[in-house]
Order: structure tokens, then C-alpha cells, then sequence
């Protein structure tokens, strides 16, 4: 069963940007504001562990070999394909 988790942001966060916009700040202070949120919520970032980003970069280069290999196998047999149709079709015989 999946986890159910709900992102929502800390009530401090929420009180801090209410009684913010009650104030009517200066762009700059706007951006300020914007940031430290920004950094905020990056805090809540739960980051890979070293063995899990191997792991992950080894599933993704697995995949993508044989992706490559799916579609260089396609290419293979419609060049072929279409050799053979508008061709002489000797172009992938052996010893030609």
C-alpha cells in the first residue's frame, strides 16, 4: 500500500507569509522573502545516499543501452527492408 503524504507547508511558513503580505513590502524585500522560502522548502528535500545514486545511474545506463540497441535493430531491419524493396537487396548479403 502506498504511502500517503501530504506536502504541506509548516504553519510558521504560512503565519510568516500572511503577516507578510498583510505588511506591504519593498520589491527588494519581496525577493528576500522569496529566497529564504526558496531555501525553506529546499530543506525538505530528502536527497539520494550515495549506494541509491549508483544504483539509480546504473538502472538508467542499463536502459538506455538497451534502448539503443531496440532502435539500432529497427533501423537495421527497415534499412534493410527498404533495400531490399527499392533496391538491388544486396546491400546487406554477405560477401557482397
Amino acid at each position: 500500500m502506498a504511502r500517503k503524504v501530504i506536502d504541506e507547508p509548516s504553519e510558521d511558513l504560512v503565519a510568516n507569509a500572511k503577516r507578510d503580505r498583510a505588511e506591504r513590502r519593498s520589491p527588494f524585500a519581496r525577493i528576500a522573502l522569496f529566497i529564504r522560502q526558496v531555501v525553506t522548502e529546499l530543506s525538505k528535500v530528502v536527497r539520494p545516499t550515495r549506494r541509491e545514486l549508483l544504483s539509480y545511474t546504473g538502472v538508467v545506463i542499463v536502459f538506455v543501452v538497451i534502448m539503443m540497441a531496440l532502435v539500432y535493430g529497427l533501423d537495421a531491419i527497415w534499412a534493410f527492408a527498404v533495400s531490399w524493396v527499392f533496391g538491388d537487396g544486396s546491400a546487406f548479403l554477405p560477401g557482397s
